[in-house]
């Protein structure tokens, strides 16, 4: 697997990312078989792990820090923390309060005395984002945290931060964590390049689209999956939007098998194929679904594919708006006026 350089930190890392969302009661439940499957990503080349505290409750970075006891050195880990832990309102958030003590948090379920980047899961309306780089550096100078990093940031709040970095002395944010896939193409038109201009790597998830890439639901057989956890907009497959994935899953499935390639190859390639992008974070839940993943780490697309694909899927757009994660608070009624 050949490594990247992670925007201009001099680090170097695999271009597929091992998620670990499913680690833990929010997917695998079996600790031992979780633990399996990440020691067969850094065996097959991977050496970049990405979790957050929100995952199962915590149960995903004690998995992941049982994992790594002995390989610890081998991997670049991250987290995220930002999500809420609780019912008490300052168990959430970017406030140096909270940041402070949830470093703590993680860095006991990790089994680790430092994290290697420290992610912060959301932007805040009502946090200064000076407020929250200004606890992350200190955790950095600490030597608990060596890089810092943000996650569904727009456009403008990339900027933002970078100024408030550069303005105040702070460490700045070096990695971007955006959804990203065929299907899911916004980012190309403000985040990407925002991010390669200040020197950001990109660490895009959700390559599959929610499972929407992985064959689950064709035509024939599409049907709104059971789980609670995913949003119902997102899965209603009477919605035009949805009916219009399902076309374009379709056309991608032939455009896929026409290659010699799965539709999950097809899919993973295509992401880590854009210049911009450093890394797909890929969340396997089961051994089988991994080894979907690892051929396409190595996959190069030819112009006439990507030219194919930007034909079902017009460079910069989003089929179904609810697959975003920007512009959840500013296009709120609340925030237009209403």
């Amino acid at each position: 697997m050949e490594y990247r350089p992670l925007g201009r930190t001099g680090v170097q890392v695999s271009p597929l990312c091992l998620g670990a969302m499913m680690f833990g009661p929010w997917g695998n439940k079996d600790t031992a078989d979780s633990i399996r499957i990440i020691h067969h990503a850094l065996d097959a080349g991977i050496n970049f792990i990405d979790t957050a505290d929100v995952y199962s409750g915590g149960a995903s970075e004690e998995i992941v820090g049982q994992a790594l006891e002995a390989r610890r050195d081998d991997v670049f880990l991250a987290t995220k923390f930002f999500m809420p832990m609780s019912e008490d309102p300052n168990q959430r958030g970017g406030s140096r309060r909270w940041i402070i003590r949830e470093v703590e948090n993680s860095l006991r379920r990790l089994n680790t005395d430092y994290i290697d980047l420290y992610q912060v899961h959301r932007p805040s309306p009502d946090t200064d984002v000076a407020e929250t780089l200004g606890a992350l550096t200190d955790l950095v100078r600490q030597g608990k945290v060596r890089y810092i990093g943000s996650s569904s940031h727009s456009g403008s709040q990339i900027v933002e931060a970078q100024w408030a970095s550069r303005a105040r002395n702070l460490e700045r944010f070096v990695t971007e964590q955006p959804p990203y896939s065929i299907l899911v193409r916004g980012i190309e038109e403000d985040i990407l390049p925002t991010a390669q201009r200040h020197g950001m790597g990109t660490l895009t998830y959700s390559p599959l689209s929610g499972g929407w890439l992985s064959g689950r639901w064709r035509k024939d057989s599409a049907s709104a999956p059971a789980s609670p956890a995913r949003p119902s907009a997102r899965f209603d497959m009477s919605s035009p939007a949805n009916q219009r994935k399902l076309d374009i899953v379709e056309d991608l499935a032939q455009l896929a098998e026409q290659n010699g390639l799965t539709l999950i190859e097809l899919a993973i390639a295509f992401v880590i194929n854009h210049p911009g992008v450093t890394g797909a974070i890929v969340g396997p839940r089961t051994m089988e679904q991994l080894e979907s993943y690892l051929p396409a780490a190595d996959l190069k697309l030819g112009a006439d594919v990507l030219d194919r694909i930007d034909r079902l899927v017009a460079p910069g757009v989003t089929i179904n708006p609810d697959d975003n994660s920007y512009g959840a608070h500013e296009l709120t009624a609340h925030a237009r006026r209403r």
